[in-house]
């Protein structure tokens, strides 16, 4: 399965399984179903809500690793 990074797009993750929203929101981003998501990359999004990029990514990759079991 390909890993996230910082320039996957968020819808992009949300599409592939929509339990990630949660990821998203324990970091502190609740904008996944907003207009930008579809377009805006996890480090973009990350900058304007003041969130580390990389933690997020991490978590992501961990959410997707998990399920992968």
């Amino acid at each position: 399965m390909e890993k996230i990074t910082k320039d996957t797009i968020i819808m992009d993750v949300i599409q592939r399984d929509m339990e990630a929203a949660r990821v998203f929101f324990a970091h502190g981003m609740f904008c996944v179903g907003c207009p930008s998501a579809s377009g805006e990359s996890i480090e973009m999004a990350s900058m304007v809500h003041g969130i580390d990029c990389n933690a997020l990514v991490d978590a992501l990759n961990k959410f997707f690793e998990e399920k992968a079991q």
